[in-house]
C-alpha cells in the first residue's frame, strides 16, 4: 500500500505539524500582569484577614450582615469602597488601613468583579439548602 519512504515522510509531517502547532499555541500566550497578580493576591488575604466574609457575601455566599460584595467595584466604584474603608459606618469598623492595603483589596475587588455576576435576591432556593441562579 504505502512504501516505508512516504511512511517515513508522513510520520515527519506530522511529527514537524504537532512541534509547530505546540510551539506556536505556547508562545502565543497572554501575558499576564505580574504586578496586578500581586496585588491581588495582597488584597485576599486581607479579605481573610480581616474576615470580610464574616459579615458580606460574595456570590450570595457568606455573612448577611453586610451587602454582597461581588460586583460592587463595578456598581459603585472604587472611590465609594474607599470612602467606607477610610471612615467605616454605625454597623462596619474602621480597620484603620494603610494605603497599600486599600489599594491591594481594590484590586482583589475588581478581579472578584471579573469573574462573574451576583444578585443574591434574584437566587433559587432549593429545599435542600442549595441555590440557582
Amino acid at each position: 500500500m504505502f512504501r516505508e519512504s512516504h511512511k517515513a515522510l508522513i510520520a515527519l509531517l506530522l511529527v514537524t505539524g504537532y512541534a509547530g502547532y505546540s510551539i506556536h499555541i505556547y508562545t502565543d500566550l497572554p501575558q499576564a500582569n505580574v504586578e496586578q497578580h500581586i496585588q491581588v493576591e495582597k488584597g485576599k488575604k486581607l479579605w481573610q484577614s480581616y474576615n470580610c466574609i464574616a459579615c458580606h457575601q460574595v456570590y450570595g455566599l457568606g455573612g448577611y450582615l453586610g451587602p454582597d460584595l461581588t460586583n460592587t467595584y463595578s456598581l459603585k466604584g472604587p472611590a465609594y469602597i474607599k470612602a467606607f474603608l477610610e471612615s467605616g459606618t454605625n454597623v462596619m469598623p474602621d480597620f484603620n488601613m494603610n494605603n497599600e492595603e486599600m489599594e491591594a483589596l481594590l484590586a482583589y475587588m475588581e478581579d472578584m468583579d471579573r469573574t462573574g455576576i451576583a444578585s443574591p435576591s434574584s437566587f433559587k432556593l432549593h429545599l435542600n439548602g442549595t441555590i440557582e441562579q
